[in-house]
């Protein structure tokens, strides 16, 4: 049985101020905690930007198969742009109960991909260049999408500074401002835009064995990963619509079904439910974060459930993450910089 925790939250402008105290950071990343932190206080854009962009996955999901096609990228292992059905679930089937839409979204990766895939040929899921779909098919998705996650990499690089804050005090030889320099300067760092397709299949009582069939658990492999709320539409209702007539969909107040959203393996083995506030963003931590901080602040295991097909209507999520990840030179260790690192989690998973 699922418990439902609040996640340890903290105002924008504290942030900015640098007022963020120690304890705060414990309670969110430390040994004893969730792994995850809440923003809150955004400014005005991001509300629209996530409306918009969230809208954008259910009109995205619902293009033709060979629209969706063209949007693939089996040379970067399905790690840019359109996938779906490519990973598998912990019973090793094919997941095809959501679609991904994957950018590598630092704003300076564009003007800096050439040299870098040349530099990592072995690296296409980092070093390819993105794909886009059509402004015919859906006008301002590319521009809705980098404003939203350029904003949320600048607030990851806040969240990032704390932590370093925390960790040069605390941890012997670490590098000063090493979090926030691999926040802010990494071409690595990926966004990846999730539909989670209406379920087909009435809900049935489970014994606890496929709790994660929606997203298999998992630890995130970069450092902070920047999560927006879940948007719950329904598409019977409102059916997404492409070309000149897109327009943001109508959002859900909430799930229909309760048991929908994101779940965490807290530090005691109790699997917790946790809300992300539709105004707020959250953080939460990656396994190379664990490792720089030498297990000071630990990844968090966390999976996914989507809501049932009983609970009424025709009802899909839809949310975004952006993985704050070092750039591929960049040490995680003493002995493996995160290509090595990175390169050992992509085999496993894919």
């Amino acid at each position: 049985m699922a418990s439902n925790q609040t996640a340890v939250a903290v105002g924008l402008e504290d942030l900015k101020n640098e007022n963020v105290d120690f304890t705060t950071l414990e309670n969110a990343f430390g040994p004893e905690s969730l792994g995850i932190i809440v923003v809150k206080d955004l400014p005005e854009k991001f509300h629209q930007l996530r409306r918009d962009l969230l809208s954008y996955s259910s009109a995205l999901a619902s293009l033709p198969q060979d629209e969706l096609e063209k949007l693939e990228s089996p040379a970067a292992k399905w790690l840019v742009g359109w996938s779906c059905g490519k990973e598998t679930l912990k019973d090793g089937r094919y997941d095809t109960l959501k679609g991904s839409y994957y950018v590598n979204c630092s704003p300076s990766f564009d003007e800096q991909q050439s040299s870098v895939a040349q530099k990592y040929p072995s690296f296409p899921e980092y070093t390819a260049p993105n794909v886009w779909p059509s402004t015919d098919l859906l006008p301002a998705f590319e521009t809705t999408f980098r404003e939203l996650t350029t904003l949320i990499i600048d607030i990851a690089a806040l969240v990032a500074r704390a932590c370093d804050k925390y960790a040069e005090v605390n941890i012997a030889s670490y590098k000063k401002g090493y979090l926030e320099h691999v926040v802010k300067t990494s071409i690595s760092t990926k966004a990846r835009l999730l539909h989670y397709f209406p379920s087909s299949q009435p809900e049935t009582p489970s014994d606890g064995t496929n709790e994660d069939d929606w997203c298999a658990t998992h630890l995130d492999h970069g450092c902070l990963t920047g999560l927006t709320s879940a948007m719950f539409v329904d598409e019977a209702a409102h059916a997404p619509k492409i070309g000149s007539s897109f327009s943001a969909l109508p959002e859900l107040e909430r799930s229909p079904d309760p048991k929908a959203g994101l779940y965490i393996h807290s530090r005691t083995g109790v699997v917790t439910k946790v809300a992300i506030p539709r105004d707020c963003l959250g953080f939460q931590t990656g396994e190379a974060l664990e490792i720089i901080t030498q297990g000071k602040f630990k990844a968090v295991p966390h999976f996914v459930r989507g809501a049932a097909s009983g609970a009424g209507g025709k009802v899909a999520r839809n949310t975004l993450a952006v993985f704050t990840q070092p750039n591929l030179w960049e040490m995680v260790d003493e002995k493996r910089d995160f290509a090595a690192f990175a390169k050992e989690i992509v085999e496993k998973n894919h």
